[in-house]
């Protein structure tokens, strides 16, 4: 009936200082409508637009192939060649794994464990669609040099320890004001108008 909320971290955003930094330099590259119509044809939605994976209404465009590996770029853009037509629940449960390894596992909201019919032939028509047009991968590093490659991580090093000192002076605060409210309730008495948890 009642629940407090979730106590809140400010290292707890971590994960998403990183993915902002990976995905911060992961260029997009805007399709020409033929592109577009080319892949959907490949893809045969030219006469409606479908999840690839499960065949649900498609909400987005999602990564074929992940780009961010254990906190790193992979190499691949954000470019039609590795974008197919999916729905929120593939797409959030695909996340950056591998998307056939994803479509036959048993992961929460896979097209498996939906038990999706025809799993087999949607396979088919992805593995077809990506040896048709193959996603461009691009060793960042080697492109951009060793030194501007080693600069944009150490801003998120540093960004990380700011975070963790900014958090070390959050919980001193947080326990400070605690103590104040304690001792101003502690001040004020028991009261009847508060209800009493049991």
């Amino acid at each position: 009936m009642f629940a407090m909320p979730k106590p809140v971290r400010i290292t707890g955003r971590s994960s998403s200082i990183t993915n902002s930094f990976v995905n911060g330099v992961i260029p997009v590259v805007k399709p020409t409508e033929a592109e577009v119509r080319d892949a959907l044809d490949a893809l045969g939605m030219l006469d409606g637009v479908f999840c690839a994976y499960c065949g649900d209404t498609a909400t987005e465009w999602d990564h074929l192939r992940p780009l961010v590996e254990k906190q790193r770029p992979t190499g691949y853009i954000s470019e039609i060649h590795n974008l197919v037509p999916a729905c929120g629940k593939c797409n959030q449960s695909k996340g950056n794994k591998n998307w056939l390894i994803w479509m036959r596992s048993s992961a929460r909201l896979s097209p498996l464990s939906r038990g999706i019919h025809d799993i087999d032939a949607r396979i088919a028509r992805l593995q077809a669609y990506e040896q048709r047009g193959t996603p461009t991968q691009i060793d960042f590093e080697a492109t951009v040099g060793d030194e501007l490659w080693q600069r944009h991580w150490d801003h998120h090093k540093r960004i990380l320890a700011l975070m963790r000192k900014a958090d070390d002076d959050a919980q001193e605060i947080k326990l400070r004001v605690k103590e104040a409210h304690d001792a101003k309730r502690a001040a004020q008495g028991p009261t009847d108008d508060v209800p009493h948890l049991r």
